[in-house]
């Protein structure tokens, strides 16, 4: 077994009780200790040169993840084929706006297949999701409306702005309205408290590994889905639950290889 240490490669073994030795191309001999780590022959207890394998998943199997993405990120297999997070700074962005992105795209997901499954199934006249943006109400006017959803989805973009930029100063008394403790903010990214974490989940952010793990591989599903629905309602013109009920009416001529040539024809 040959070990490439000229790359810096780390490579890290699974810890086992029995000792073995590898040797490189320069005869020089490695022993394995208890914990898995490959050490030097006669280097001691304090080994100079130590060898540790990426032992995770990774987006591609055999691929050697960039030394930047270490595996501590929620979520991370090494993808970043464009380099975009070798600036740490920039980094922490993206994996903000990966958060906040695969959130709305879940509740997007949500809220359209509720409300496709209540309009198909007759309990509610709702239109399909893709007018539903051009619904007149008798409560208030479209222009009301949107203006009205500027200034609230402008205010909470700000405070999450800022909350990123300087972390915790969003939950210091007498920042919102005095319902700071109501919101407990974990971390940027992660607000908390009965209004936003009424089952009190994942109380300790920074060891939940498991919870945002989850929400994360979620997210990204749900991007993936919300984006299947756009192409989905632009070819077919109907909602996600007619797609369906027509795919299982006849699963064998009605797939989305028929549909999107059948379109072009």
């Amino acid at each position: 077994m040959e070990i490439a240490v000229g790359r810096g490669i780390q490579m890290l073994a699974h810890c086992s009780s029995f000792p073995f030795t590898v040797k490189n191309r320069d005869r020089t001999s490695f022993t394995r200790s208890n914990c898995g780590w490959l050490v030097k022959k006669g280097s001691g207890s304090a080994p100079s040169q130590v060898v540790r394998a990426q032992n995770r998943p990774t987006w591609l199997p055999g691929l050697d993840p960039p030394p930047y993405l270490d595996g501590t990120l929620a979520g991370d297999f090494g993808f970043d084929p464009l380099g975009l997070g070798e600036d740490p700074e920039s980094l922490k962005w993206y994996v903000q706006a990966e958060l906040v992105h695969a959130r709305f795209a879940m509740a997007g997901v949500a809220g359209i297949l509720a409300t496709d499954l209540l309009r198909v199934t007759g309990i509610s006249n709702l239109p399909v999701w893709y007018e539903a943006g051009a619904t007149k109400f008798s409560f208030a006017s479209t222009r009301t409306l949107i203006i009205v959803q500027l200034l609230l989805m402008g205010f909470v973009e700000t405070k999450r702005y800022m909350d990123f930029r300087t972390p915790g100063s969003q939950a210091k008394e007498g920042s919102f309205f005095g319902l700071e403790a109501s919101l407990e903010g974990l971390e940027p990214g992660y607000p908390g408290g009965p209004l936003l974490n009424p089952l009190g989940l994942a109380k300790d952010i920074k060891n939940a590994h498991e919870w945002r793990l989850k929400e994360i591989k979620n997210g990204r599903l749900a991007m993936v889905a919300i984006l299947g629905i756009f192409v989905q309602g632009n070819v077919t013109h109907v909602g996600p639950i007619d797609n369906l009920i027509q795919h299982l009416s006849n699963p064998w001529h009605t797939t989305i290889i028929q549909t999107v040539f059948g379109s072009k024809s």
